[in-house]
């Protein structure tokens, strides 16, 4: 079994892997690359496409979907699969992320998804591909591809240690490509949701969180310390979200409904709130949060981002001018977490996807068998006969 390492290595962004066996290929995720341009953008997938049999998207991220339009651009014409909960949230993050021009010809193709459920076992053709919760997102999965020689378990994003999602184990395998977002961060996800607790109450008068509409924002309801507005445009979402009960854990359900039951719901035509007010994109480039970062910051409205930041995004930006502030709510592991991923799953060879390279270094320490040299546009062997 071979890998293809398209996107996500020694970078943050655009992740993507093509994996093939004998005659088969396919692709897990097709992301793109915010504050990139041209071809860096993409995914590093030169030449045909023909010789892709599947895709399998993980959720509906843009670092994990946004290149979906461009794919199909350029002839990808084989089946997608996907949960409906990432099919559900895709074409917006298409509409934000994807190249305009790309999007208008090639839009979200509803027509052409096949839905499974996390958890399901997947074929296309020799290739097995098992997949588990991923504690991310509603609807966000693991897979693990055996060609019955060999297994390469792919993380895409997770979250061992969150305190609203559900995460699978991921099974014993001979190769783990995993979430290395965070490098060595050990500060665990309880610790960062009290200090973005602490910093909520700490301005009482209104501030703004700027969150993606999946995932980081149910963490933030979770975490903040009393009452608080979302933008209207969000309320649909989150109750869905709130909604997929196999999702999360026990009770977080029903905790998170009467939170956002009592939250208030804020426009675009309202003064600026005296409450906390979650807004997304996270990062300022799409959706509400690109309206409303400049307008807190004339107003001198308190901002606390809480993501990646890519360089020159509104977010980053107005964080180096000294004009917002970030606390990381850990939304892909820390340290701890993924040391038990790589001990559960066997202690095999391993590669950190979603990590600068000078990042990789500092896990090498914690996880041994860690190939730090891997990059965007390398092709690795997956070795043989370890997994069980």
């Amino acid at each position: 079994m071979m890998l293809d390492l398209l996107g996500g290595f020694g970078e943050k962004g655009r992740t993507s892997l093509a994996v093939s066996s004998g005659g088969d290929r396919i692709l897990l995720d097709i992301g793109v690359k915010v504050g990139a341009s041209g071809a860096e953008y993409y995914p590093a997938l030169d030449g045909r496409v023909d010789d892709i049999d599947a895709l399998f998207v993980s959720h509906a991220h843009e670092d994990h979907i946004g290149a979906l339009s461009w794919l199909l651009s350029r002839g990808y014409a084989g089946p997608i699969f996907m949960t409906a909960e990432t099919r559900d949230e895709a074409a917006a993050t298409l509409a934000a992320y994807a190249d305009p021009g790309d999007f208008k010809r090639f839009p979200f193709p509803a027509n052409r998804i096949e839905l499974f459920e996390p958890g399901d076992t997947l074929k296309s053709g020799n290739l097995t591909i098992g997949t588990g919760r991923s504690g991310h997102v509603v609807g966000g999965v693991w897979f693990a591809v055996d060609d019955g020689k060999s297994r390469a378990a792919y993380s895409a994003d997770v979250v061992p240690d969150s305190n609203v999602f559900v995460m699978d184990t991921i099974p014993h395998c001979d190769l783990l490509v995993f979430d290395a977002s965070y490098g060595a961060d050990p500060v665990p996800g309880a610790a960062r949701a009290q200090e973005i607790s602490e910093w909520v109450a700490r301005h009482p008068r209104g501030c703004l969180l700027p969150t993606p509409l999946s995932g980081r924002s149910l963490e933030l309801i979770a975490a903040l310390p009393g009452p608080f507005a979302i933008h209207a445009g969000m309320r649909s979402s989150l109750a869905g979200q709130i909604g997929a009960t196999a999702a999360l854990l026990p009770g977080v359900s029903e905790h998170l409904r009467a939170r956002l039951a009592s939250a208030a719901d804020w426009t675009d035509a309202d003064p600026l709130p005296s409450l906390p007010l979650l807004a997304d994109d996270g990062m300022g480039e799409a959706g509400p949060s690109s309206r409303l970062l400049p307008r807190a910051d004339d107003a001198g409205f308190p901002v606390l981002l809480t993501g990646h930041l890519p360089a020159g995004s509104p977010g980053d930006l107005l964080h180096r001018a000294g004009r917002a502030d970030w606390v990381r709510m850990p939304t892909h592991p820390t340290l701890s977490g993924n040391v038990e991923i790589w001990e559960k799953a066997g202690r095999p060879e391993a590669l950190g996807h979603s990590c600068v390279a000078d990042l990789l270094d500092d896990l090498k320490s914690h996880i041994p068998s860690l190939r730090t040299q891997c990059r965007t546009g390398q092709r690795i062997t997956v070795p043989q006969g370890s997994k069980e």
